[in-house]
């Protein structure tokens, strides 16, 4: 005899009379893994750090401007891993696009100049790795290594290894070295990134379509959508976020250097995943991405506290990752 079967709603899978309650609810405890996971690590590391100076403002705000601009690439790598895809070229398109910017300010002394090199660098990788990706059919993480690569060297290249100055106070004041009263501009650019991020990945036909491509291509494409324009705009998005990054990290940083950006793509990475994002696209939580570049953050400042190195912190990072991918489901 048939076990009776009860249709959840569109989406979900149907619970019969052999679905365990508990499954359920392990399920729903991966959900708010990264929110009980930030709480416990932040209790743990105040509980046992708190005479070194954790728990100060000075700390807890340096935390904030340490993670908000891998919370920033955060946002746009929840658009790419959500379309089932894979960007592992955004710290060097940072990089790059802090020593064009600095470069071009140098040259000109016009902000606005500056400002546009720094996208025009996001875009024209974005553009290539894109067209290679969506058009070209090969896998996103093989151009997207290539392009960390090639990224890197150009600008190594055109820097010649030394970093480039920036002079222009009002580049600095807007992109990462000013503050709003008591809140750094950093923050700012973050917050600005997350609710766009969101409204765009839950309100509208585009964030939609990305989960649709990252969950079922075949399907999404029977469906109307267009899966190669989809694939290509993410990854577009993705390149010009990352130069925006590159900005901050100029302006933050008052200069431009190749250096800006290296290995930002574990972090970012870590982060969306550890905020709820599978690996393997159709899912996409922005605030949960921004938690998770603030736990990376967190782990990060906690370990400098205790005395760790930054090559612990490195393998530490690797391992939440393989963690992460472990606890993550198959949508």
């Amino acid at each position: 005899m048939a076990l009776p079967t009860l249709d959840t709603g569109p989406g979900s899978p149907p619970v019969t009379g052999r679905t365990r309650p508990g499954r359920l609810t392990r399920l729903d405890w991966r959900d708010q893994a990264i929110y009980i996971g930030f709480v416990v690590v932040f209790a743990v590391f105040a509980l046992t750090l708190g005479d070194d100076g954790f728990l100060s403002g000075a700390n807890l705000l340096n935390i904030v401007r340490q993670t908000a601009i891998i919370a920033v690439m955060a946002v746009a790598g929840t658009f790419v891993i959500g379309a089932a895809q894979i960007d592992l070229s955004v710290g060097s398109v940072a990089g790059l696009s802090s020593v064009v910017t600095a470069l071009t300010l140098s040259a000109t002394g016009n902000v606005v100049f500056g400002v546009l090199g720094g996208l025009g660098v996001g875009l024209a990788v974005g553009t290539v790795n894109g067209a290679l990706v969506a058009y070209a059919g090969i896998p996103s993480f093989l151009v997207t290594l290539a392009m960390l690569g090639i990224a890197g060297g150009v600008a190594q290249w055109v820097s010649g290894f030394q970093p480039i100055p920036i002079l222009e106070r009002g580049f600095t004041l807007l992109f990462g070295s000013g503050d709003l009263g008591p809140i750094p501009s950093l923050l700012l650019w973050a917050l600005v990134f997350v609710v766009a991020g969101a409204v765009v990945m839950n309100k509208t036909a585009f964030g939609r379509q990305v989960l649709a491509v990252g969950g079922n291509a075949t399907a999404a494409a029977f469906s109307g959508v267009r899966v190669r324009r989809i694939t290509f705009s993410v990854l577009v998005a993705s390149a010009v976020v990352a130069g925006i990054a590159g900005m901050l990290y100029a302006g933050r940083l008052q200069s431009g250097r190749f250096q800006w950006g290296t290995g930002d793509e574990l972090p970012v990475v870590a982060a969306v995943v550890l905020g709820g994002t599978s690996l393997y696209g159709g899912t996409g939580r922005i605030v949960g991405s921004v938690v998770g570049a603030l736990f990376v953050g967190l782990i990060n400042n906690g370990l400098i506290l205790a005395g760790l190195d930054a090559s612990q912190q490195i393998i530490i990072q690797g391992a939440i990752i393989i963690v992460a991918v472990a606890l993550a489901r198959k949508h």
